[in-house]
């Protein structure tokens, strides 16, 4: 099992999820280049989805493992449907949180606006506060509790003693790019997922994938199964009971071994 997080996180967005995968499933969690304890690139025009595949179809080489499934939230996910298209018969089954070959331009402008801006915070709570404030309307019915868990899985602290986004912000350089005026039809890439078994996970109040465009996503593949969990926007932490509910149904069809 694979696990693979979104565009400003890293490993612990799976604290929760990860040990509970892998009572069943051999299970790895990759952070990609530029965050946590993954080296920064020196060319930050590398922070883009085909480098991340070549990146861990090394590691995957490396460590010799020939099938795997994949869990990715955004960016993770965008990464398992690419790895689909080039790694035929190696990937057996996906879990895409929120995101898929349709994405919002709304809500990718609003991630476009945060990425690596803003300074550091000089205590966890300060952190926090500033936290909520960002993504107020991503998870509404987060307490201070919640969003200090969430900033202690997307910050880190400094040695001068600051809390800062764990991530190298030149990952945004790449954003501030023009997009190209045809788009990019990613909708090959997720038919290339086939007939294994594919759970889109998608947050009930998400403004990157909607709502018609996951349902159209569930329509195109046979093993494809659509579930929405209440209550948060982009992405849902997996954390949540429907989630993980929604989880264990797809690792209960996947192959034995």
């Amino acid at each position: 099992m694979l696990c693979m997080p979104g565009l400003a996180r890293n490993v612990r967005d799976f604290e929760a999820l990860a040990p509970h995968v892998a009572r069943s499933r051999r299970t790895i969690v990759v952070e990609f280049r530029g965050r946590g304890e993954s080296a920064y690139a020196k060319d930050p025009m590398t922070y883009v989805p085909l480098t991340y595949v070549q990146d861990v179809v090394a590691l995957l080489d490396e460590l010799e493992i020939a099938r795997f499934a994949t869990i990715g939230t955004s960016l993770g996910g965008l990464v398992s449907m690419l790895m689909a298209a080039s790694m035929t018969g190696r990937l057996v089954g996906a879990v895409l949180n929120d995101v898929g070959p349709e994405l919002e331009a709304k809500g990718l402008e609003r991630i476009r606006d945060y990425i690596g801006a803003g300074g550091g915070q000089p205590t966890w709570i300060h952190a926090a506060r500033a936290f909520a404030e960002l993504n107020a309307a991503v998870y509404p019915g987060y307490g201070i509790h919640d969003w200090l868990r969430l900033t202690k899985r997307t910050h880190r602290l400094t040695p001068e003693g600051r809390i800062v986004t764990d991530y190298d912000k030149q990952i945004a350089a790449p954003l501030r790019l023009p997009a190209p005026e045809a788009g990019i039809d990613l909708w090959p890439a997720y038919r290339a997922l086939g007939d294994i078994p594919v759970l889109v996970l998608r947050g009930a109040l998400s403004d990157i994938l909607a709502k018609g465009a996951a349902q159209k996503m569930e329509q195109a593949l046979p093993g494809a199964r659509l579930v929405e969990v209440p209550g948060v926007g982009h992405a849902p932490t997996m954390d949540e009971p429907a989630a993980v509910a929604a989880i264990d149904a797809w690792l209960a069809d996947l192959p034995a071994t």
